[in-house]
């Protein structure tokens, strides 16, 4: 049976066993998360309070040769989390695997969701969400993963390390660092859509590639205003190396929008505003 001979029952039907194997696949998922999360809590989510880090290392290695680096040369960084709750590493341990279910899922998610609604699309539908769905998950994750080695780190160390008066103690709780965490890393995610979200405008014909080309110069200011606001620091190394991933976005976006349609169809397309 067809989409089209189905009924609103079956749709329904069809849709619960959807949202079923996604529920299922989630609970395996999340019953590995509680046997893995104690064994790389450590070595992955907390990494980030230690100048093993990766990030650091290489700035270190890289601060020999070049001046304006952030200076972790000889560095002995660590941070302390404590926690504040009697609740807190119980739920962390919870939220944690929950987390790691929902991004090994993602791919498993996406497929369920084209299944259920790809046999209603037509064939040039199918091809372009399709796209959508692979290039909107690789970016969701490239952006992720720059905001666990670049932006977090970087407004991290910062904010740990700032000293207002030598009277106060910096003591960092288990929630204070986790919020932070996953709140960075999403945000990174979520911007990183910016190039689907354009593709998504260029393919209604609601912009072209000339707009990226008239508005590059802005678009350069604005990553740097946004660079500015998200590394409090302020030093020059930190503010490009978050400055470029912002900037390549515009240029992404660029790459995929459609080309600026002949002169003569731009009345065509404007006739309905």
């Amino acid at each position: 049976m067809s989409k089209d001979e189905m009924s609103f029952w079956d749709h329904l039907d069809e849709l619960r066993a959807n949202l079923i194997r996604i529920i299922l696949a989630l609970v395996i998922l999340t019953v590995v998360g509680l046997i893995l999360i104690p064994k790389i809590f450590d070595s992955i989510i907390l990494a980030p309070t230690s100048s093993d880090f990766i990030t650091y290392r290489i700035f270190e290695k890289g601060g020999q040769y070049i001046p304006f680096l952030p200076d972790f040369s000889g560095d002995s960084f660590s941070v302390s989390i404590l926690n504040i709750n009697m609740t807190t590493q119980f739920m962390t341990y919870i939220s944690s695997s929950f987390a790691f279910a929902i991004l090994f899922a993602l791919p498993y998610l996406f497929y369920e969701v084209w299944k259920f609604v790809s046999p209603a699309l037509y064939e040039n539908e199918t091809k372009n969400i399709k796209k959508a769905f692979i290039f909107g998950g690789f970016m969701f994750i490239v952006g992720c993963l720059v905001g666990y080695f670049i932006v977090f780190p970087l407004i991290f160390r910062f904010l740990i390390t700032f000293e207002l008066s030598s009277h106060i103690d910096n003591m960092l709780s288990l929630d204070s660092y986790m919020s932070n965490f996953y709140t960075l890393i999403i945000i990174m995610g979520v911007v990183f859509e910016l190039p689907l979200v354009f593709w998504i405008l260029s393919s209604l014909g609601l912009i072209y590639r000339s707009f990226f080309r008239k508005y590059r110069r802005h678009a350069v200011v604005g990553a740097l205003l946004l660079a500015a606001a998200i590394t409090p620091s302020g030093d020059p190394f930190s503010l490009f190396v978050v400055t470029m991933p912002l900037y390549m976005l515009w240029e992404i976006s660029a790459f995929v929008v459609k080309k600026d349609p002949p002169p003569e169809k731009l009345p065509e397309i404007f006739e309905g505003f």
